[in-house]
């Protein structure tokens, strides 16, 4: 168990992913591969490294694939370990430490973000829990939840983890105001879910990491349907601060909108140049692409022909 007693990450993955039809028909947004993981695994991964043993998914339709991936392969493990392949034997070995648990939790509608972290009451008990998004791809010295569990030892409050967005898309995420804006966790004194850029309060948007009370539970019940006809986490969570303090984490590290097709990419390309075994290789190959860019004519243009 962590040193705050953090054991428990929510993953909602219930969503259909619609963004990237088709290839999210049949197998999940959150098993589309960063290089040679899928998002679901960075998000695994993350919640461990900050202390988290237990393992929330909520699951809609067409998630199985998320349960097999944390499930054991004995006949590929046999066919790695007859083929001589330690290395990829040790790296599907580590998919899922043997000291976590994973419990996969099916929500019966498509009621939003809300309904999904309360469909998790019953497996987070009565502690402070992790909720990871795993659209939003953190990449940082140190993991962002790990960040977040560190400032809730502090301060012992809800923790969201928070970043500053152009003005014009506050209407893409819930937006806060905080008591200090020059500290990197400051209190909330305001949430809004997706408010229109003229009457947003601030540019400072939440981000996919969450760290809840078991509080927020109570605060779900009495929430109505709000943007979209969803119950919202962000109406949740204006509901808590109307008894307990909740705070804005402004974390270390780069993060990547895996949400949408630009910044799938683009973390497929920075990763890929972190990548050990491949970055040496794939910088050339930028490079000599780049190379061959720069010397085509823009679209739309045409070649003067030089006279005889």
């Amino acid at each position: 168990m962590s040193k705050t007693g953090i054991r428990t990450a929510v993953f909602p993955v219930a969503g259909r992913g619609t963004r990237f039809l088709p290839a999210t028909k049949a197998s999940p947004k959150e098993m589309l591969p960063i290089v040679d993981k899928p998002l679901i695994q960075y998000a695994a991964e993350e919640a461990l490294a900050a202390g988290a043993t237990r393992l929330v998914f909520i699951t809609g339709a067409s998630k199985r694939s998320i349960a097999d991936h944390f499930d054991t392969d004995q006949e590929l493990e046999k066919l790695l370990e007859s083929q001589g392949k330690s290395d990829l034997l040790r790296q599907v070995r580590s998919v899922l430490p043997s000291y976590a648990t994973c419990i996969f939790i099916r929500q019966p509608a498509p009621l939003g973000l809300g309904h999904a972290v309360l469909c998790a009451e019953a497996a987070v008990g009565n502690e402070p829990f992790f909720v990871h998004l795993a659209d939003d791809l953190i990449i940082g010295d140190i993991a962002c939840l790990k960040q977040m569990a560190d400032a809730y030892e502090f301060h012992r409050g809800s923790i969201l983890g928070v970043e500053e967005v152009p003005h014009s898309d506050t209407d893409k995420y819930g937006i806060v105001e905080v008591e200090s804006s020059r500290s990197q966790v400051s209190r909330i004194s305001t949430i809004v879910e997706k408010p229109k850029p003229a009457v947003a309060p601030s540019n400072l948007a939440v981000v996919g990491r969450y760290v809840l009370t078991p509080a927020i539970f109570d605060d779900l019940r009495q929430t109505s349907r709000g943007a979209g006809g969803e119950i919202q986490l962000t109406d949740g969570i204006a509901r808590l601060m109307s008894h307990e303090a909740v705070y804005a984490h402004r974390f270390d590290g780069k993060r990547y909108d895996c949400g949408s097709k630009l910044g799938y990419l683009q973390a497929t390309v920075e990763q890929a140049l972190a990548h050990s075994e491949l970055r040496s290789d794939f910088r050339t190959y930028l490079l000599g692409l780049t190379r061959q860019l720069a010397r085509k004519p823009a679209a739309g243009t045409k070649k003067k022909r030089r006279k005889a």
